[in-house]
């Protein structure tokens, strides 16, 4: 599989726009930094394979 490339910089940028907000430019590198910690911490979930035929629950009940 060929490895990815991500420019979290210009995708933070994107979905700020899409979202309506302002990213003080002095606060911009410290959003990024925060996303890419972000993106760390959630790979623990999405790198987890689940088998094919797994179904999701209709409703959820701790």
């Amino acid at each position: 599989m060929a490895e990815k490339t991500n420019n979290w910089s210009q995708y933070v940028q994107q979905a700020a726009e899409l979202m309506g907000l302002q990213i003080t430019p002095a606060y911009f590198p410290d959003v990024v930094d925060n996303f890419e910690r972000i993106v760390a911490i959630a790979s623990l979930v999405t790198e987890f394979d689940l088998p094919e035929n797994i179904e999701s629950a209709p409703t959820f009940e701790p």
